[in-house]
């Protein structure tokens, strides 16, 4: 029989799903700071509507890290912090350019390209794991997510 965490599941599996959420955690960060760049530094005729847009999205990725960083704990593991780990781990890097709404909405889809792929990951690994918490989670911000992808696209049409 497979040796449990504290919350019923396989530790080994728990140990890889933790790790990827790590990795999670280190680009919703990097996206988090990419965006409020974005929201403070918005120039031209979209700032109102773009600025406002940033806003919500960087409020809601704030939750989506603490609740990731939850997770990780509840798998019995410990969370990066430092950003110094973030910028080696994160495949989303740090934008540079940010006064152009264009740009900047198209590195954010750029940015939730690479954060969907990754939850998938994670999903299937939740999946084999039978951890439904983490499979719920990835599966709700999986579909939040790609709906907001749908709308950035449509706006840049």
């Amino acid at each position: 029989m497979a040796k449990l965490n504290s919350i019923g599941l396989d530790i080994q599996k728990s140990k890889v799903l933790a790790e990827k959420l790590n990795e999670l955690l280190a680009d919703y960060s990097i996206f988090y700071q990419n965006v409020r760049g974005y929201h403070w530094n918005i120039k031209g005729d979209k700032f109102f509507e773009l600025h406002d847009k940033f806003q919500e999205l960087y409020e809601d990725l704030f939750i989506k890290i603490d609740e990731v960083a939850e997770r990780i704990r509840t798998l019995g593991h410990t969370p990066n912090h430092k950003f110094s780990i973030y910028q080696k781990e994160a495949k989303i890097k740090e934008s540079s350019e940010v006064a152009d709404g264009i740009q900047d909405m198209k590195d954010t889809l750029e940015s939730f390209k690479i954060i969907i792929i990754l939850q998938r990951e994670i999903l299937d690994l939740s999946a084999d794991a039978e951890d439904e918490g983490t499979n719920a989670l990835m599966s709700d911000y999986i579909s939040e997510q790609e709906k907001l992808v749908w709308m950035y696209s449509a706006y840049l049409k």
